[in-house]
C-alpha cells in the first residue's frame, strides 16, 4: 500500500505505468502472488462506466475478519515483536474509519510543497524497501509460530512451513525458497534475519 501511495502521489505515475513496474518486479526477487495480482489489477479498465480504471472506483475502506487482531494478540502473548504486522493492522483500523478520515481531511492539511525526486532512483529504492519489508514480515510471522511452538512444545518445522507456503497460498513467493533453505541450514535459528544469506541481502 505504501509503495502504491508513493508511486501515485509522489511520482505521479499512472495506473498503467505502475502496472509495468510491478510486472517487471514480478520477474525479480519480488516474484510473488501479491505482486502478480497487483500488476494485473492496476491496468484493468472499468467496464461498467467505460471510464478510467477499476482500482480508482474501489472504496478505500476495508473490513476485518479478525485474523490480524488474533495474530498480534498471539504475538503479544508470546512476547514476540511483530511491528510490521502490527502497523498493518493499525492501517486496517484506520481504513475502516472512513467517516472519521473524511472529517479529518477537512481539518488536517499536509504540506503542499512538491519535492523534486529522481524517478528511477526512487522506484529502485521502493523495490528494495518492499523486499526488505517482505523479509521482515515473514521473519515476524515465523517468529510468532516459533514462539507458540516453543511454548507449547509443538516442535514445528519452520522450514517445512516455508515449503508448504510455496504451494500456492496468498503469501506464496520466490523468497520462500531462500527462507526454507535458511531454516533448513539452522532449524534453531532464533530469527530469520540472523541467517547470514538473508542478513547479507538486507
Amino acid at each position: 500500500g505504501e509503495v502504491y501511495d508513493i508511486m501515485r502521489h509522489v511520482l505521479k505515475l499512472s495506473n498503467d505505468e505502475m502496472a509495468d513496474i510491478f510486472t517487471e518486479w514480478n520477474k525479480t526477487e519480488l516474484d510473488c502472488y501479491l505482486i502478480e495480482i497487483t500488476s494485473k489489477i492496476l491496468p484493468k479498465k472499468d467496464d461498467l462506466t467505460g471510464k478510467g480504471h477499476v482500482l480508482d472506483y474501489v472504496l478505500d475502506k476495508t473490513g476485518m475478519k479478525g485474523t490480524g487482531r488474533w495474530t498480534i494478540q498471539e504475538a503479544a502473548e508470546r512476547s514476540v515483536a511483530a511491528p510490521t504486522m502490527a502497523a498493518s493492522l493499525d492501517a486496517r483500523y484506520i481504513s475502516a474509519r472512513k467517516d472519521e478520515r473524511v472529517r479529518a481531511s477537512t481539518i488536517l492539511k499536509g504540506p503542499e510543497v512538491e519535492v523534486p525526486v529522481n524517478k528511477a532512483q526512487l522506484v529502485d529504492d521502493l523495490k528494495h524497501a518492499l523486499y526488505a519489508s517482505k523479509v521482515c514480515s515473514y521473519a515476524q510471522g515465523l517468529g510468532i509460530i516459533k514462539g507458540c511452538s516453543d511454548d507449547m512444545n509443538w516442535d514445528v518445522n519452520l522450514s517445512e512451513c516455508a515449503r508448504l507456503w510455496k504451494g500456492g497460498c496468498i503469501i506464496r513467493a520466490a523468497l520462500l525458497q531462500k527462507i526454507q533453505d535458511a531454516l533448513a541450514r539452522d532449524s534453531k535459528l532464533p530469527n530469520l534475519i540472523l541467517d547470514p544469506v538473508i542478513a547479507g541481502e538486507l
